[in-house]
């Protein structure tokens, strides 16, 4: 037959057989359209979640001054601490990143400060610290240091980035602890 469409007496012999073909696949699309709909929130989803992530460990390296996150080792972190030894006083950790040189100088009896611009790792070192059990003597906050005053600090602790050392910080009597190895 032309045209493509079904003959005449085949559709006869279907509705006396009871058996009637679906006449349009309503059901089945709309089990599609739901996974699909699914599909696509879930890949949407995962996404925005990496975008929120990976965005505030990205963006430091596109400013005028590279910023990146680089963790301290424990031997640096030991190098830190021996300079502390001698020294009294409130310590700010300009960059503090995941908390590393904060929790260990507050664990030698420090009132210690860090700032850092990226919130994922302020609030991870807000954790470590309470897991360390010296919330209140390390603090924390999302802040550019270029906008801090370290005026109330006798210890400045700024670590790894020589760009960052080029630029001497007038607004503190502190010490600048620049760490060798680092």
């Amino acid at each position: 037959m032309e045209g493509g469409g079904t003959p005449p007496e085949t559709l006869k012999e279907e509705r006396q057989s009871g058996c009637v073909p679906p006449t349009s696949l309503e059901g089945n699309s709309l089990k599609k359209s739901s996974w699909g709909f699914l599909f696509t929130g879930i890949v949407g989803g995962t996404l925005v979640a990496v975008y929120a992530v990976a965005t505030p460990f990205i963006t430091p390296a596109l400013r005028r001054i590279c910023l990146p996150f680089v963790p301290a080792t424990a031997k640096q972190i030991e190098n830190v601490v021996k300079m502390l030894r001698c020294r009294r006083g409130p310590l700010v950790d300009i960059g503090s990143g995941d908390g590393r040189i904060v929790i260990a100088a507050a664990k030698e009896g420090f009132t210690a400060v860090g700032y850092e611009l990226n919130p994922w790792l302020v609030w991870y070192s807000r954790y470590c610290a309470r897991r360390e059990g010296v919330q209140a003597s390390a603090k924390f906050y999302i802040s550019d240091l270029w906008k801090v005053t370290f005026s109330k600090y006798s210890n400045v602790v700024i670590f790894g980035v020589p760009q960052m050392r080029r630029y001497p910080d007038h607004r503190s009597p502190g010490t600048f602890l620049d760490v060798p190895g680092s």
